[in-house]
Parts: C-alpha cells; structure tokens; sequence
C-alpha cells in the first residue's frame, strides 16, 4: 500500500510511474539502435525499422526512406520516417498506455475500499449473528420451554435489525417499540395464564406501555443505544461503498480524441521528429495530465469533503456509537428488563386489571403452570476471553483505526495525479534536462505555460463533433453521489437517520450495509475525460536533429546491460 507519501504527491502512482519508466526505456533502447544502424544524413529508415519492429509491430508500415510527413495528423508534419499506419499505431498505443497507467495508479486506493467495505460489513453481520446465537443459548438454558415457545419475539428482533443494516426501510424506534409490546403481551399472558386474555384485552395491554414502565429504563436506553449505533454503522459502511463506486467510475477513464491525441504527442512523436530520448518538459507533460484528468481534479472538492465526514464518523464507531460494545451485552439488557418487570408483576396485572377490566378465569390454576420460577435467573456478562472478533479476524477498534489511516492518506489523490506523474523517473525532464526536453512540437528548451486546473481554460476547441458535455455529465453524477453521501455521513454523526426508500427493501447478501439512494452510484461504469490540451502546431521543423544526449545514451547503454546479464 503505498498512500504515505500522498501529503505531498500521492504515491498510490508508483506503479503507474512504472509504466512511464518502461516507455521511455523503450524508447532510449530504440534510440541507441538507430544511433548505430542508422545514418541521419542519409535519410534511410532501417535503422527505425528495427526499433519499430522491436515495439511489436510489422516492418511493412516502415517506408524505407523519409518523406515529408503531411500524411501525419498529430505529430509535427516535418520530415519523417513515420507513415500513417506507424503514427495510428502510436495513437492505439498511447492510449492503452495512459489508460493502463491511470488504472494502476488508482490500484491501491480501490483496493483499500474494497477489501475494508468487505472487512466491515463482514463484521457487522457476524456481530449480529454471534449476539443473536449467545442470546439464544442463554435464553434456553435459562428460561426453558417458555422462552422457547416465544423465541420468535427475539428472532424478530434480530431479523429487523439485520434488515435495517443491510439496507431495508426499516424505522429502528418504532420496531423497537413493537419488540418490547410484544415481549409485554408474551410475558403478561406467561404470568397470567389462569386468565382468557384475547387480542382485544392484550392491545388495551399495550396502551398503558408507557405509563406502567413494565421493562423500567431498559427500553429507552436501549433504543437510543441501538438507533445510534445502528445508524453510524449502516452509514459508514454506505460511505466506504459509495467511495468504492466512485473511485472504480473515475479510475475506468475513456480517453477523449483530443487526450489520446495529447499522449500519443507527449510519449511518441518525438520518435517520429527524430527526438528518440528526448524526455517531455514537466510544463507540457502537466499540461497533458492535467487535461486528461481534469474531471478527476473536479472531484477533489467533494471528495475531500466526503474523507473528513468518513474520519469524523469514525468517532463515533470507536467511542459513544460503538455497535459492538452495544450488541454484546444485549441478552444482559433485556435479561434485566425481564427481571424488572418479573419484579412487579402483581403491582402491573393489578393495574392493568383496573385500566382493561378483570379477565375471565381460564380454568387453570397459577401453580398448574410451573413456571413461577422461570424468571429467578440473571445473566453474567461477558468475559474478555468471551468477545467476539467475528470473521474480520479483529475487534471493532482496529478495524477503525487500520481505516482512519487510508481515508487520510487518500484524501488528496485526485488533485495530485498530474504532479506525480509527471515527476516519477523516466517521465517529465528534470534539471539539466529541461533545456534540451520534448515541448510537444520540438527538441527545445522552450515550453507552453502550464494550462490553468479549471476545466474551461483546459479545452480549448474541441475536434469537430466531439461531445464536451457528456464528460462534465458524468462527473457531476459522481460529485452529487459524494455530495449526498457526506450529508448522511454528517446527520449520522449527530445520531439520525436520513430516511429513504431502497430500491429493494428486502436487500441483503454480499451488499449488506449499502441501503444506497438513487444518486450513490450513478451513470455508466466508464466515465470520460476532458481534454484540454492544444494539438501541437504543424509547423515545419528539420528532421536532422539526431543527436543522443550523453545522459539519455549512458540510460540506454545501462539498461541493455541490465536486460542481459
């Protein structure tokens, strides 16, 4: 994982300055084939011919001496030894190259919320399971037949609140507040069955909830405890699938016509000008990243922002919301309540006798039950040999601080992809090299003013027929997904639910915890890029500027050398 150095530049591009390294590599190697086999004066082509045919390609595009490059429609029209098919062959190449590039470059950053959605939502529904098991066991051992024959009280519970995380349209209060009416009606019918008590007289039961306190203060606290926890962590989970979306849309770029054009012009046509090593100027290799990532950059806002909402969320997963500390001790809490109102049984049926009416007899005597006992026993907490670490393999708190760690070191990667392109080995000109770099149009030490971030000083005039609106579509379809997402991130913090409707109110599965709205994930998988870069101007140059830099040459020697041993 390599997030640590994104402060400054983003490192999640190693590998993509890997693939820059390998280019240009290429390139010296075939520079120095041509400095041996071929005679610039001459104008014969072989010795391009061989460093073509090294590439991968067919001899037949070669021509076997220069011509006057007009046939050329992005790299400069000067005298060549690059036909038409050559230079199409750059083009497909160059945009192989940069998408492969990018791709690799937004690797570590879809890894990280990929396997971390995975680790989380594993463990929030292996926490459920492990705490509604345990319940069960214990309610078994403790109350017998009688809990058995109302387990369906607590598998209920259980099934809602796994329903709500894994996205279901699910009110948390109101279902908590059914729960507890009905474990009263269970329980009141248990403690009175010498009496008839019909559906009508156990729903004037439920109607004095609230004044007789049956359960005591386990039912408020545990609601609030339960609401929040449940909310913070179907929303944090929501956040790290809604990053994982829009990370996969905006690494998956479609390169524009006007963007592989401004490649292929920054990595291949020095080949054709005869400018084999010559290296991009870091201006002109900016201006051609910045182009052809600018609906990345306008992403940075948004993204920044949905990174602090994800980090001030986590908060409340390691401190008052924390889920796990909530759900473990959960069969003590309702044991408790059980207990509270065992306690005051004959003070409750006594009150609600006078609110609903005295019931009729139903010919079996209280004693004749056998299960005056049944509530006598209370639970042990857990021991610490005793908590569950659940299939994530860890307690609750490492998986939050393991998460803390990438979210802030992948908070600034889309506004620094240019840069650090740009500046890994092998890509741009540094020092020395700038006066003799590749400015897009000639072996010169003269380069173009860097173009501004914004996306309208960016693109100039577009390729006739070439749809500008269809990218800014797409990358405002991933900026209102972030948007959206921050804002439920944010009411989460504070403890609410933004209430909506899923798609599929039954969700669950593999997708658990996503309960996504609409606008989460959206537009196709492959957004496309603008491209704001200039098309080189198609001035004639000479073709004899041959000459090997020392430094380009010693690179070149060195790395056939390497290859060899």
């Amino acid at each position: 994982m390599r997030f640590s150095r994104v402060s400054s530049l983003s490192t999640s591009l190693t590998r993509g300055g890997r693939a820059m390294f390998a280019v240009c590599a290429t390139l010296c190697a075939f520079a120095l084939l041509l400095s041996v086999a071929a005679d610039p004066k001459a104008g014969n082509c072989s010795g391009i011919r061989d460093a073509y045919i090294a590439m991968g390609f067919s001899s037949e595009d070669v021509p076997e001496q220069e011509t006057g490059g007009h046939h050329l429609r992005v790299c400069v029209q000067a005298k060549t030894c690059c036909s038409a098919g050559m230079e199409e062959n750059f083009i497909l190449r160059s945009k192989h190259e940069f998408e492969k590039l990018l791709d690799q470059a937004t690797e570590d950053l879809r890894s990280t919320f990929i396997s971390r959605h995975k680790r989380f939502d594993e463990f929030f529904l292996e926490l459920l399971e492990n705490t509604e098991h345990s319940l069960n066991d214990m309610f078994v051992r403790t109350y017998g037949k009688p809990y058995m024959q109302n387990a369906e009280v607590f598998q209920g519970l259980f099934a809602e609140l796994r329903r709500y995380y894994t996205g279901g349209n699910v009110n948390l209060g109101e279902m908590l507040n059914d729960f507890w009416t009905r474990l009263l009606e269970r329980m009141f019918q248990l403690l009175n069955s010498q009496y008839v008590l019909t559906e009508d007289y156990l729903e004037c039961i439920s109607k004095y909830m609230d004044e007789l306190k049956p359960f005591g203060e386990v039912p408020k606290r545990l609601k609030s405890q339960v609401t929040r926890a449940f909310v913070t962590a179907r929303t944090f989970v929501q956040g790290l699938m809604v990053g994982r979306e829009v990370a996969n849309r905006v690494s998956k770029v479609s390169m524009s016509l006007v963007c592989i054009k401004a490649v292929t012009t920054l990595l291949y046509c020095p080949f054709c000008s005869g400018q084999f090593t010559a290296k991009p100027c870091r201006n002109h290799c900016l201006s051609v990243l910045r182009g052809c990532v600018a609906g990345q950059a306008d992403l940075d806002p948004e993204w920044r922002q949905y990174i602090d909402a994800m980090l001030l969320l986590t908060e409340k997963l390691e401190g008052p919301f924390n889920i796990e500390s909530v759900m473990e001790p959960i069969d003590v809490k309702i044991s408790e309540a059980i207990m509270n109102m065992q306690e005051k049984s004959v003070q409750l049926s006594y009150q609600v006798f006078q609110g609903c009416g005295q019931p009729k007899p139903s010919g079996m005597s209280r004693s004749a039950r056998g299960v005056s006992d049944v509530f006598n026993a209370r639970f042990r907490p857990y021991s610490a040999e005793e908590l569950p670490t659940t299939a994530a393999g860890t307690s609750l708190n490492r998986l939050v601080t393991d998460i803390k760690e990438k979210l802030r070191e992948s908070k600034q990667l889309w506004s620094v992809l240019p840069e650090v392109v740009c500046q890994e080995e092998h890509v741009a000109a540094e020092g020395s090299e700038e006066a003799a770099c590749w400015n897009g149009q000639e072996h010169s030490g003269s380069v173009p003013k860097v173009l501004k971030d914004e996306l309208t000083d960016q693109v100039n005039i577009p390729e006739p027929g070439l749809d500008i609106s269809r990218p800014e579509s797409l990358i405002r379809q991933q900026v209102m997904a972030l948007r959206v997402m921050t804002n439920k991130l944010k009411n989460a913090y504070n403890g609410n639910d933004m209430s909506f409707q899923d798609t599929s109110d039954e969700s669950s599965g593999s997708g658990s915890g996503s309960g996504c709205i609409e606008s989460c994930v959206t537009g196709p998988n492959v957004p496309i890029t603008h491209v704001p870069v200039v098309e080189p101007d198609r001035r004639a140059e000479p073709s004899s500027a041959r000459r090997l830099p020392q430094p380009c040459l010693l690179f070149a020697v060195l790395t056939v050398l390497y290859l060899c041993r």
